[in-house]
């Protein structure tokens, strides 16, 4: 979807897939690179800067070693990123300058909601960054959490939902509501029965999807019957899911601008369900 979306965005399309996240492959594209940037905006390579003591001329070939181009695929890669990197910076930083953002609602010691929060200044600056469609990635991590399930869940889901809210606000806020769509993912869900450290890997799970152009209020798919005696479930409570991951990622991809034609591209399993769109957005 991020390689479809960078003819769009012209010559920001360095812009395109944004990851506040650190290293993620969700972002990475055939075409598409991830661009990495802090909760505070565009990462900078600090000896480069105009602050560093160091003279012009020691601060020119650092850069000239850490940009030049290497057969290695390995080191050319990782120079491409730092000249991306070195390019981006001030051009990022600029636009976020020039966003005002009522952030008050993001709390504090939330690392989802400075995360969002970041992207939702991002978002802000669209028009002075020249890009038109646009995946960002952001994550909460700390839900394996076996015999601890029970005592930090609930704070997990809490740190979730006043980052939701106020990311959505904040879209509200900025009048693009309708043009962002946030939806969550994880890799596994939850066993209901315990292995010896409690609740293990599991496989179905529910997911949320929120925005302005979103069908809300809804519960999409078919509820599993919640027991370890049910066809439901494969083993250990291991839920089975009803819906495939492959058509919540179409029904987004379709919302996004990916066309019928292009589905097959972006998800090569889709021809295997008769229904690629579930209407929730």
């Amino acid at each position: 979807m991020g390689d479809l979306a960078l003819s769009s965005n012209g010559t920001s399309s360095l812009l395109t897939c944004i990851s506040a996240a650190g290293n993620a492959v969700f972002v990475a594209g055939r075409n598409a690179l991830q661009y990495q940037i802090s909760t505070g905006g565009a990462i900078r390579i600090t000896p480069l800067g105009s602050a560093s003591p160091e003279p012009q001329v020691i601060r020119t070939a650092l850069s000239d070693i850490i940009t030049q181009p290497s057969a290695h695929i390995l080191e050319d890669e990782y120079a491409a990123v730092t000249r991306r990197s070195i390019l981006l910076e001030g051009v990022v930083n600029t636009a976020l300058a020039g966003v005002a953002l009522n952030t008050s609602s993001f709390g504090t010691g939330n690392s989802l909601a400075d995360q969002l929060k970041v992207v939702a200044r991002l978002i802000g600056a669209q028009s002075t960054l020249g890009v038109k469609r646009q995946v960002f990635c952001v994550a909460l991590n700390g839900f394996d959490n076996h015999d601890g399930l029970m005592a930090k869940h609930p704070g997990l889901l809490a740190s979730l939902a006043e980052a939701l809210n106020a990311f959505y606000q904040a879209t509200v806020d900025l009048g693009v509501a309708n043009k962002v769509t946030t939806f969550t993912a994880s890799d596994f869900g939850r066993t209901f029965t315990p292995n010896s450290d409690g609740s293990d890997h599991g496989w179905g799970g529910h997911h949320l999807v929120l925005g302005g152009a979103v069908n809300g209020g809804k519960f999409y798919g078919t509820a599993p019957r919640v027991s370890v005696q049910t066809p439901d479930q494969v083993g250990q409570g291991r839920l089975l899911p009803s819906t495939a991951v492959d058509q919540f990622a179409a029904t987004l991809a379709s919302w996004f601008g990916v066309n019928s034609s292009e589905l097959s591209t972006v998800l090569p399993n889709i021809g295997k369900f008769s229904n690629t769109n579930l209407g929730f957005v």
